[in-house]
C-alpha cells in the first residue's frame, strides 16, 4: 500500500497557507509574509509528521505564554541553541564578504542596559561594597592587522558574587559592574572589578522547565560581556569566559567559542599585592580584542532588540 500524500503538500493545505500569510494581497509587509508563509507551513510539518496532539500542542502554546509571561525569552533562545545559532549564520555571511580573523563574536544575553558611565583608559567597576575577590582585567584593542585602535569604546558588564546583574536585582547601585571605557592612544584599556561568579536559569522557572524535559542542566559558567566598537570598524559582541569554571565547556547557552577563555592568573605575592596597591590575592586576566574593519555589503553587526532601562 502506497503511502499517503503529506497533508501539508495539498492544494487545501497550501492555499491555507498562503491566505493566512496574506499572499493574495499587495497590502502588508512583503518580508513578514515571505516569513510567516514559512512559518505556519513548517510548524504545520511538524504537527503533522510528529503527529502532534491537540493537547500537545496547546500545553506548548499554554507554556510559551507563560514564558512570555515570566520574560523568559532572553534565556530560551540561547537555551535551545537558536541565539548560538545565529551567530553562526552571521560568521558565515561574514567569510562570505571576505570578513575573516579577528575575535570570535558569540551571544550578547538580554542583561544588557545601555548608558553605563563613561571612563578614560581606565575605570573602576565594583560601586558596592561586596566580599568578591578584586579582578583586574587590561588589554588592547586593535584592528585585525595589529595596529592599535585608539578611541575605541569598551563596553563592560557582568554578574556579581551572587551571579545577579545591576538593574535586574535591585539591591545593586545602578550601575555596579557597568562601564564604558574608551581606549588610549595605544589601544589599551584597563578595569577593576571583582571576580564574576557563574549562575544558572531560575531554577522553577519556564525555561529550567524544558530543560529538565530534556535531561539538561541551565548552568552559565563566569563569564564577563563586551560591546567592543573603534571608528572604522565592526562592532563586536561577545563574552569572555573564565578559565577555571567547572562549566567551562558545559555553557547551557552555549556561548563558550575558541579565542573566548580567559586564563585566570592568581596574585599571591606580597611585593605584588603591595605593588597593586591591594592588601590582599587579587586575580588578573589580559585579553585583547582584535576588530574587523568595515566592509561593504556585511552583514550588520549591531542587533536590534529591546533593552532594560536604568530606572
Amino acid at each position: 500500500m502506497s503511502k499517503p500524500s503529506p497533508i501539508t503538500e495539498s492544494a487545501e493545505a497550501q492555499a491555507l497557507f498562503d491566505k493566512v500569510a496574506g499572499l493574495s494581497t499587495e497590502a502588508g509587509d512583503p518580508r513578514i509574509k515571505q516569513i510567516v508563509r514559512r512559518v505556519v507551513e513548517d510548524a504545520c510539518r511538524i504537527v503533522e509528521d510528529l503527529d502532534v496532539t491537540p493537547s500537545e500542542f496547546w500545553t506548548a502554546m499554554s507554556y510559551l505564554t507563560e514564558t512570555g509571561q515570566a520574560n523568559e525569552f532572553g534565556l530560551l533562545m540561547p537555551g535551545l541553541g537558536i541565539e548560538h545559532f545565529i551567530d553562526l549564520c552571521i560568521d558565515a555571511k561574514e567569510r562570505a564578504a571576505g570578513i575573516e580573523g579577528g575575535t570570535p563574536r558569540t551571544i550578547e544575553g538580554p542583561l544588557y542596559v545601555a548608558g553605563a558611565p563613561l571612563a578614560k583608559g581606565e575605570a573602576r567597576l565594583d560601586d558596592d561594597p561586596e566580599d568578591g575577590e578584586v579582578l583586574i582585567v587590561e588589554g588592547q584593542v586593535t584592528g585585525r592587522s595589529g595596529a592599535p585602535v585608539a578611541g575605541a569604546i569598551v563596553d563592560v558588564w557582568h554578574a556579581n558574587t551572587l551571579g545577579n546583574y545591576s538593574v535586574f536585582d535591585r539591591s545593586q547601585s545602578t550601575w555596579n559592574l557597568r562601564r564604558r571605557i574608551e581606549t588610549d592612544d595605544q589601544g589599551r584599556y584597563r578595569f577593576r572589578s571583582i571576580l564574576p561568579k557563574g549562575y544558572g536559569c531560575p531554577p522553577h522557572g519556564q525555561t529550567q522547565k524544558l530543560l529538565d524535559r530534556l535531561g539538561r542542566h541551565g548552568q552559565r559558567p563566569a563569564h564577563i560581556h563586551f560591546f567592543v566598537s573603534g571608528p572604522g570598524h565592526r562592532q563586536l559582541t561577545t563574552q569572555i569566559n573564565l578559565s577555571d569554571d567547572p562549566y567551562l565547556h558545559d555553557d547551557f547557552a552555549f556561548a563558550t567559542r575558541d579565542g573566548l577563555i580567559a586564563e585566570v592568573v592568581r596574585v599571591t605575592d606580597p611585593a605584588a599585592i603591595a605593588a597593586a596597591g591591594l592588601e590582599g590575592p587579587f586575580s588578573t586576566i589580559r585579553f585583547d580584542f582584535a576588530l574587523n574593519p568595515e566592509v561593504a555589503h556585511a552583514p550588520d553587526p549591531v542587533v536590534v532588540r529591546p533593552h532594560a532601562e536604568a530606572a
